[in-house]
């Protein structure tokens, strides 16, 4: 994703049962929508706002998350 857009978290990969656990306590539930606010110049790490505060994840991190686009603001 780029910045600006927005997104809903729909789910999880699996095999990555440790990151699952994380990402949940961090409040990326299923359905949780976020906007993407910053890409640091290598790519990694990437800053999301939801739920009122901005969560910055590694690479490694995010991808364990599914994805839904929803828009670019």
């Amino acid at each position: 994703m780029k910045v600006g857009e927005t997104g809903k978290v729909s789910g999880y990969v699996k095999g990555a049962t440790s990151y699952r656990e994380k990402l949940l306590s961090m409040g990326l539930t299923r359905g949780t929508q976020f906007t993407v606010e910053r890409i640091a110049p290598m790519g990694d790490p990437v800053e999301i706002l939801l739920r009122g505060f901005a969560l910055t994840l590694r690479k490694d991190e995010a991808s364990a998350l599914m994805v839904e686009r929803e828009s670019r603001s």
